[in-house]
């Protein structure tokens, strides 16, 4: 087997698409023996030394052409066996290891055919690094889709960041290239080294990468995420058992960089975080975390939404065996973790995603389909299979290889709409002739029908801001398929009504009021994030009215409001104590504020006893999104702005009843009616003086008697407090 000019000149000038066909062991073609190449560009002499096969002869290698590839012939088999290649380079140096163009491909017909359908669900653990044992040797498999590459080599510390010393050959027509790579172990740092369809040579991170350098740096690092001694086996299985429709479920919203820092320049990892965190977590009652972005991302004030690496958690705070962690320590304390996905773009970083291998690969070419026009980042081709594989197997893969217990999706609206922030001309319809981009639907659908059915009890958010029909509906009656939606609308509607000042609230009660008119046309969780507590839009304490004392009456209503009204809840870290600053993703929240006066420790302590009688009253959360879950016992006494509901479990046997009073007057004998005879126990008073209110209440509770009112056969005279929300239940 003789090289023809042609092949060698592909070796030297590393073109060939398929270097295991030329390199390695091969048998002669008359049958009478092997010949074997290798390039090693710094060797001075190679040997080849057989594995197992000690009887076969050891064969010395010829330098065949100067860049260094070496051929040698052994005429006594015509089959191929398992051998070492024994190195000794220039400067004297000697090793010994297999030669990587001695293995089979380790991606299987099937997996290729599976991913060129986009169903290769499990495509995180075929492409990318990942540390094998073959034929008792341990070293890294690589693989990377890049059709329309000329070539593609693994480079990193283990071959001096030299393309032509570990090329990869190209599986066909799948598009993917991949070499397994003797002696590469947990640690190692690389990129492929890409040379594109126009003929430039670029260095690309692995867009499968578990592991990557710290920014500014972004070179991806093999790692093995399958080693973490998980002990969660407990929640896991009560969260596939819990119906999240009638579980309690309040959200603290964490960005993991600013809940807490060591000093102002160093951030804790995350097993640091994880005892305050957990600690912090369980003594406010909250049942959930959710992260802000944790994906890899270069930039760190996008806060994690211009994701860079989508397989791995962020190495600012750790390597992925440190989230692993911390995802465990949570669930160990009963919290369930939820982190924001960011499927809808990715950033344009020449050494990321765009233009992979010199063409739109990941993204469109056509900038009206492939441009965000807002924040100038590149969107996913969601029609092209090889793409909707990539998103939905790594939606999958945060629940299998983090235990992460829901995803919410950011910026939904931007991928169902083709016209999204664009002016006619911009953008390009679907076939139809509509706006509706259907890929981006179907894609989403096929997601959330992964997450839901691969993962039991794990759900899936929507950040839907528009009134896209049946978000969370499931797909086979027409909907997206998502557990739950933000409710934007409620969050914009009620700091609207609470910024006025009170005496001209009375003019906007429907702000309060509106949300029930459509409640039941979603699973609706009721947010108020990071979005509102940023970009000069002050804190959510900021966004309160009057004085100190009112500021601080206005948010413990506003809470309280969130936690009894229909839905889930999320609330921004630093708004649970009244926050003064705006958030700034920089700094450490004010946690020194809890000891400046008794605002800020009583709004925390009202939000902890929220949360504990949240939880623990299943009128609260079993009926969410029943029509018999909530029913307005009063909401027309918008002169006193003053209304009030109930709220029921599924059967009715808990009751709730709510009343808010949002103006700083003190309402004393004030009739409410309420639907059972008895004592109603005051359960919640935002007013308590251990809140720092002004401790005016209900001495423990009221008694209602025969007297219909407000259609009730029922009802009871009360003391409503300035500011404030009270509720009793009938214990």
């Amino acid at each position: 087997m003789i090289l023809t000019q042609a092949e060698l000149d592909s070796l030297v000038y590393v073109q060939h698409r398929s270097p295991h066909t030329l390199l390695g062991m091969h048998p002669l073609g008359d049958g009478s023996g092997v010949v074997v190449r290798a390039f090693l560009p710094d060797a001075a002499q190679v040997e080849i030394v057989p594995t197992h096969e000690k009887k076969k002869p050891t064969i010395k290698l010829q330098k065949i052409h100067e860049s260094g590839i070496f051929e040698g012939v052994a005429k006594d088999s015509g089959k191929v066996y398992a051998y070492d290649l024994v190195v000794t380079n220039r400067d004297g140096n000697r090793w010994q290891t297999r030669d990587p163009y001695s293995f089979l491909p380790t991606l299987g017909e099937q997996d290729l055919y599976l991913f060129g359908q986009g169903n290769e669900n499990r495509i995180y653990e075929k492409l990318g690094a990942h540390l094998r044992q073959i034929d008792g040797v341990w070293g890294t498999s690589f693989g990377v889709w890049a059709p329309n590459a000329q070539r593609v080599s693994v480079v990193g510390d283990f071959n001096g960041w030299d393309g032509r010393r570990h090329s990869m050959r190209s599986l066909g027509a799948s598009g993917v290239w991949e070499i397994f790579v003797p002696g590469v172990g947990e640690g190692a740092h690389y990129k492929f080294e890409i040379k594109n369809l126009h003929g430039a040579i670029v260095l690309k991170t692995d867009p499968y990468g578990y592991f990557f350098e710290s920014a500014p740096k972004n070179a991806s690092i093999v790692w093995d995420i399958n080693k973490n001694k998980w002990s969660d086996e407990g929640w896991l299985k009560k969260r596939r058992e819990a119906n999240p429709f009638r579980s309690p479920m309040s959200i603290y919203e964490v960005h993991l960089g600013s809940w807490q820092k060591k000093n102002a320049f160093e951030s804790f990892s995350y097993r640091e975080l994880a005892g305050p965190l957990v600690d912090y977590v369980r003594k406010m009652n909250f049942t959930h975390v959710e992260f802000l972005p944790v994906s890899e991302h270069a930039y760190y004030p996008s806060w994690g939404y211009q994701v860079t690496g989508f397989y791995s958690p962020t190495s600012r705070f750790g390597t992925p065996d440190d989230f692993q962690f911390l995802v465990n320590a949570l669930h160990e304390a009963g919290i369930g973790v939820i982190i924001d996905w960011v499927p809808a773009h990715f950033p344009r970083d020449e050494w990321a995603l765009a233009k992979f291998d010199g063409t739109a690969l990941y993204e469109h070419e056509d900038p009206r389909q492939g441009s965000h026009q807002d924040w100038g980042t590149l969107i996913f081709n969601f029609g092209r299979n090889e793409v909707k594989n990539f998103l939905s197997a790594n939606a999958l893969f945060w629940c299998d290889k983090f235990h992460i217990d829901g995803l919410r999706v950011d910026a939904v609206a931007s991928m169902l709409y083709l016209d999204y922030s664009r002016k006619a001309g911009e953008w390009v319809p679907n076939k139809y002739g509509g706006r509706e981009n259907i890929e981006a639907v179907e894609f989403l659908r096929h997601a959330n029908h992964l997450v839901h059915t691969e993962h039991p009890g794990a759900i899936t958010i929507a950040e839907e801001s528009t009134a896209w029909p049946q978000v969370t509906r499931p797909p086979y009656i027409g909907g997206l398929g998502f557990t739950f939606k933000w409710n934007m609308g409620w969050m914009h509607d009620t700091l609207k009504y609470f910024s006025h000042d009170p005496i001209h609230r009375k003019y906007h009660q429907n702000d309060l009021t509106f949300a029930m008119l459509y409640h039941h046309n979603e699973n609706f969780i009721l947010p108020i994030s990071h979005d509102e507590v940023v970009h000069g839009k002050g804190s959510l304490i900021g966004k309160m009215p009057g004085d100190d004392w009112q500021k601080f009456a206005n948010l413990r209503a506003l809470l309280g409001y969130q936690w009894l009204f229909p839905g889930k809840q999320l609330l921004m870290m630093g708004s649970e104590f009244g926050q003064i600053r705006e958030w700034n993703e920089n700094v450490s929240l004010d946690w020194g504020l809890l000891d400046a006066g008794p605002y800020h420790r009583g709004t925390q302590r009202f939000v902890e006893d929220l949360n504990k009688f949240y939880r623990n009253e299943p009128a609260l959360w079993d009926g969410d999104y029943d029509l018999s879950g909530f029913y307005w016992i009063d909401c027309g006494d918008a002169d006193n702005s003053i209304l009030s509901f109930v709220r029921q479990n599924q059967d009715g046997s808990r009751q709730v009843a709510v009343i808010m009073n949002l103006t700083p007057v003190l309402r004393t004998n004030y009739r409410i009616g309420l639907p059972k005879p008895g004592f109603w126990k005051e359960a919640l008073n935002t007013d308590a003086g251990i809140y720092a209110g002004s401790n005016a209440g209900n001495l423990g509770g009221v008694t209602a008697h025969p007297h219909k009112w407000h259609n009730q056969e029922f009802s009871a005279e009360i003391t409503l407090p300035p500011l404030s929300v009270v509720a009793f239940n009938n214990d």
